[in-house]
């Protein structure tokens, strides 16, 4: 059986890989993941595991959001601390949903109950799966916080104009032309924005719609997006973007 952990706390993933080891030597962990970012790149670029053990809360939100990011083919066995999100993992059809600190008993039982499903039943659950909506809609992020020496100020997102990040740092520009450190990646902040509002262009920027004064269209098919304020570097819409891009800004809602 080959088996993916998406578990942003190392202990945690130690233990349940330890775990798994001593009920099963059979058993191979492909990759231990710890956000739900990482998880939509590696589900996208890598062949699909037998069962995925996952924990709720990860570094970038919660684990429910990567529901809205892609369709999820794999059986799932919901890991956490909280059981007030017991519901929320058996509306998306949970093999099992285990409590921290995971007993071995529960495991072997999520294994054992996984292990003696039919095909059939595992065809009626991915069927289930494609059809699955979160419960309760998307969490939007309506402002940020952002750390400004001994405070946290507010930044309304109708403020921005677009974020920029580097390896190093993450910086929120405002539509003022003010320029703001912030403690993120754009992996993680993009989860959580409106996508009506704000578009990935590329690996260094998220733009705000309504900040596209101009567009230019470079001589290798980018994008070439103009703005109200001073940018560190000229924001280019990717190649491989710059249709979406074009849907997105000519869509009436932006989707």
């Amino acid at each position: 059986m080959k088996v993916l952990i998406i578990e942003d706390e190392t202990a945690a993933s130690e233990n349940l890989i330890a775990m798994l080891q001593e009920i099963d030597p059979g058993i191979e962990v492909l990759k231990v993941l710890e956000s739900v970012q990482q998880t939509v790149r590696w589900l996208s670029s890598n062949p699909a595991p037998d069962l995925i053990f996952m924990d709720i809360h990860l570094s970038d939100g919660s684990a429910f959001t990567l529901f809205q990011e892609m369709e999820v083919t794999v059986p799932i066995v919901f890991t956490t601390a909280y059981d007030q999100y017991a519901l929320d993992a058996f509306s998306v059809n949970s093999v099992d949903y285990l409590l921290k600190p995971i007993k071995m008993s529960e495991l072997v039982r999520a294994l054992d109950k996984f292990k003696r499903w039919t095909r059939s039943d595992v065809m009626e659950y991915l069927q289930r799966m494609l059809k699955m909506k979160p419960a309760g809609g998307t969490e939007r992020t309506s402002s940020f916080l952002v750390p400004v020496k001994d405070r946290l100020v507010p930044v309304a997102l109708d403020e921005v104009a677009c974020i920029y990040s580097t390896d190093r740092k993450t910086q929120i520009y405002l539509k003022s032309g003010q320029m703001m450190l912030y403690n993120r990646s754009l992996d993680s902040i993009i989860v959580g924005l409106d996508p009506s509002r704000f578009f990935r262009a590329n690996k260094q920027y998220i733009v705000a719609r309504d900040c596209v004064k101009e567009i230019i269209v470079w001589f290798d098919n980018r994008l070439l997006l103009k703005m109200p304020i001073e940018l560190p570097e000229p924001l280019f819409v990717s190649k491989n973007k710059a249709s979406e891009f074009k849907n997105w800004m000519t869509s009436p809602e932006g989707n």
